[in-house]
């Protein structure tokens, strides 16, 4: 989260509605990123997986090598931090990696360095469903080398790094391990960002747009939103690398991104839903309701009754989608997660639902998801 002043900043519900978080956080083209990796024997924009060399964690070593492409990003409103991401036809340009709750609405945010060099940044690209933004710098010192983004998901367990500006504190290093991934990360706008990851490395107002670093030294997620969960266990969540992969670039090229709309609102097929709906397992995710004139509009089957089971109110009578292009969907996070990193608009994708006690095969061609707050949910 980015820091106001004097202290104080999202599922991509590509399809799936979930709750709302407490500030807006903030995705295309599938491609290597141009960071340049410092491990031994890796070429630079080379995908890395994460946590691939060696099981110990250096945290010294791997701030050292971190830190001095980790910046401060301030505007009038507050504060947060981001990163060298890639840099620009080798003439001292960069792109900087942050939230998109850090930048804002702000066309330009004043960038400091390590060393104390002060840079103006040009918002060249931001996303609220995925909360990341880029911003090119001019000039930047030749010590701030891009990091590398992982090619992959970490693992829960592994051991963690966030670097960024705590509180306005630069250079600030904490660390933790994965605690979880695939998780969904609600906002306060109506929808979630998907297939974040989550650490219980210290993440507090300020660290919004810093690295995650795993301990071969890529970047595994762009830290967002820390909560604290009380008796000393920490909440934190980060953008994930495949979601960085995906809309950085295409941030950085065209200045926005395209994300794909099935257009349903959904729940999970929770043991209550499972009874009410006669499914033999508690898995799937039920069309609640298929959003007017939206690609899965008479399609998919919407619910039409609500039933109470043990004082719960279900829908019933809807579509369960139980897989996607031949994936496994057990929950809301698999479904949206599959969208916003797996698809896009225009796409046909093929989903497995139970229909009336029969499972079935329906084909819905993704439509392009309506800017935040237009329609409501996925």
């Amino acid at each position: 989260m980015a820091r106001q002043r004097p202290v104080s900043a999202w599922l991509l519900v590509v399809l799936v509605s979930v709750a709302a978080l407490s500030m807006p956080v903030v995705a295309a083209a599938v491609g290597p990123d141009a960071a340049t990796t410092r491990q031994p024997g890796v070429s630079p924009g080379q995908a890395v997986s994460a946590g691939q060399v060696g099981a110990t964690c250096d945290y010294p070593g791997l701030y050292e090598d971190a830190i001095g492409s980790v910046v401060q990003v301030s505007r009038a409103e507050g504060e947060g931090s981001g990163f060298v991401y890639r840099t620009a036809d080798g003439n001292g340009t960069s792109y900087v990696l942050t939230n998109q709750h850090v930048v804002g609405d702000a066309g330009a945010v004043t960038v400091r360095f390590k060393e104390g060099e002060y840079g103006t940044g040009s918002v060249v690209g931001r996303d609220a469903y995925a909360d990341l933004a880029v911003v090119r710098v001019d000039g930047t010192p030749a010590y701030a080398d891009p990091l590398p983004i992982a090619g992959s998901v970490p693992r829960p367990g592994r051991g963690v790094a966030a670097i960024g500006s705590p509180f306005g504190l630069a250079g600030t290093v904490t660390h933790g391990i994965v605690s979880g991934v695939n998780r969904s990360m609600p906002t306060d706008r109506g929808f979630a960002v998907p297939d974040v990851v989550q650490t219980d490395a210290p993440i507090n107002p300020g660290n919004s747009g810093g690295p995650l670093l795993a301990c071969d030294g890529t970047v595994v997620g762009v830290n967002t939103a820390g909560i604290q969960a009380g008796a000393g266990e920490n909440v934190g969540f980060a953008i994930s690398a495949p979601l960085i992969r995906r809309v950085a670039p295409a941030l950085v090229d065209a200045g926005e991104v395209d994300w794909p709309y099935l257009g349903v609102r959904s729940v999970d097929a929770t043991p209550a839903v499972a009874e009410a709906n006669g499914l033999a397992i508690a898995r799937g995710v039920v069309v609640a309701e298929t959003i007017e004139g939206g690609p899965a509009a008479g399609v998919l089957q919407p619910s039409g009754e609500v039933q109470t089971v043990r004082g719960q109110p279900v829908p019933t009578g809807g579509d369960v989608i139980v897989g996607i292009d031949g994936r496994r969907v057990d929950t809301g996070e698999d479904l949206s997660s599959y969208l916003a990193t797996e698809s896009a608009p225009g796409d046909v994708v093929s989903l497995s639902v139970i229909r009336d006690g029969d499972r079935q095969q329906v084909n819905v061609t993704l439509g392009e998801r309506p800017a935040p707050g237009t329609t409501g949910d996925g």
